[in-house]
């Protein structure tokens, strides 16, 4: 789909939502003061008296245009704002499709919604401003009002010293069909996990060293993948043990590892886990129909989701999660329905229902047919689940949106009272640092007081965290230097 931008800046907010609108299509983008066959022109003229927005559409022979005047001195944030919306309304008109997001294209819709509270405006003007100025759909507005309260009050939790602990294990018993993590099938990897382990170990007492000199305060731990109970039983435990040695647990409000495979839950490991104070667990069915877990590359079943739940519940473990993913290849809506219905009887603490990405290739008229049909499938999964969960006593705590989701729909958490998964929060919200250790981590650094962040990278890849570890320590020096500009 071609995006013409005609003097303006707003290239990277046109071109974000254009792409909601004719996904998988890519958005070309070009300067110039016209439009030739098919695509977007948007412009905006400014002069003294006035600013003028405007957008025309052209797709398949039909058209469609919208036009705003703006007082000459409005504000950048107000015309980019108002020209997405001109956009959105012709694309709507010309494909059919309707974003429950409307123009908000970001991946924090709900810290926007906060911000808004938090600066005083009423819940009332709110709501207004999301309707008529966004064009959110009044579910996602009562979805975000209510996700901001609860993640306000998370959030009032963190100090400006603190920070959280992630725990890279990116290896996987395979590899499902929609994963886009760097994550590697043991039964290729298996080789490399005892170095790999043996090393974590020592990037864990480097890390803690530093967080220890530099006074940072622990509140959470995550370990995430991957799946961290792909390690064997001694091999968790060796972890686990390295980051009770390195850091200090006195405030540690949660320790949470990803357990979100059946096929690599057993109970010696779940034994270890409980042994080193791990409070919150994730077994991630994703659907409890056997012919989807088929078609996406599981190689469990449903009843082992379910035998592993109750396996954790006998070992001691009483806040676990459950994540759900909308639209896996095969499923259906009943399908989806069913799923969360034995997922509740199950009755979690947590339950987390993601929207999976979708990517086909077809021409561009039946593209446009079957990409509102499967927008309208997901859609009723999702409301089901909006629905569901909160007649059965879960709240929604926090909500984030990936890039290229069909219709831009959204990744939401519920939980019950006082079992909200805090690193979730922390992390979404860019609120305090996040000091990664393992394969793929990526330290997070937050500005004390302030909102500037940096980032430090580890290598990707197993084998290249490994045979470059030197250098990996070398970076985590980056963190001592990040701290000092601030003290």
């Amino acid at each position: 789909m071609l995006l013409v931008i005609d003097n303006h800046p707003f290239h990277y907010e046109m071109e974000s939502l254009l792409g909601m609108f004719c996904f998988p299509d890519k958005v070309q983008t070009i300067h110039a003061c016209a439009l030739d066959g098919d695509g977007v022109f948007t412009s905006m003229q400014a002069t003294p008296a006035q600013t003028v927005l405007f957008v025309k559409a052209c797709l398949n022979g039909r058209q469609a245009q919208q036009q705003a005047v703006l007082p000459p001195n409005a504000a950048k944030n107000v015309c980019e704002r108002k020209m997405g919306v001109l956009l959105y309304q012709v694309m709507e008109h010309l494909t059919g499709i309707c974003l429950p997001w409307g123009v908000l294209t970001g991946i924090r819709p709900v810290k926007y919604i906060r911000t808004l509270l938090q600066n005083g405006m009423p819940e009332d003007a709110v709501r207004r401003l999301l309707k008529d100025e966004c064009l959110l759909s009044d579910s996602r507005i009562d979805l975000g009002l209510k996700t901001a309260s609860e993640e306000a009050r998370i959030l009032s939790l963190s100090r400006e010293d603190s920070f959280s602990l992630y725990v890279s294990i990116p290896f996987c018993p395979s590899r499902c069909h929609y994963c886009s993590f760097v994550s590697h099938a043991i039964d290729k990897a298996k080789k490399l996990m005892p170095e790999y382990v043996s090393l974590l170990c020592k990037e864990l007492e480097a890390t803690g060293r530093l967080a220890r000199e530099l006074g940072l305060h622990l509140e959470t731990v995550y370990f995430g993948g991957g799946t961290p109970t792909t390690l064997t039983a001694p091999q968790l435990d060796s972890v686990c043990t390295a980051v009770a040695d390195n850091f200090d647990f006195s405030g540690i409000r949660e320790y949470t590892v990803e357990a979100g495979r059946p096929d690599t839950i057993d109970k010696e490991k779940l034994n270890v886990l409980h042994k080193h104070g791990v409070s919150r667990i994730s077994i991630n069915p994703q659907t409890l129909n056997d012919q989807v877990l088929e078609n996406i590359g599981r190689r469990h079943t449903a009843q082992q989701v379910i035998d592993s739940f109750y396996l954790a519940r006998e070992c001691g473990f009483d806040n676990i999660n459950m994540d759900l993913i909308a639209g896996l290849q095969g499923d259906t809506p009943e399908s989806f329905f069913a799923t969360l219905d034995k997922v509740l009887a199950l009755s979690p603490e947590n339950v987390t229902v993601h929207t999976l990405s979708l990517k086909r290739a077809a021409d561009l008229a039946q593209e446009r047919q079957q990409m509102k049909a499967d927008i309208e499938q997901m859609e009723s999964m999702l409301s089901y689940a909006h629905q569901r969960l909160p007649q059965s006593g879960y709240a929604p705590y926090y909500l984030y949106k990936q890039k290229n989701t069909l219709g831009n729909l959204e990744n939401t958490g519920y939980a019950k009272p006082g079992f909200e998964g805090l690193y979730n929060v922390f992390i979404m919200d860019e609120t305090h640092s996040i000091l990664s250790t393992g394969a793929g981590g990526v330290t997070k650094l937050k500005q004390p007081g302030g909102s500037r962040i940096e980032r430090v990278f580890n290598y990707k890849f197993p084998y290249e965290y490994i045979s470059r570890f030197d250098e990996i320590l070398k970076r985590k020096e980056q963190v001592r230097t990040f701290y000092a500009a601030y003290r």
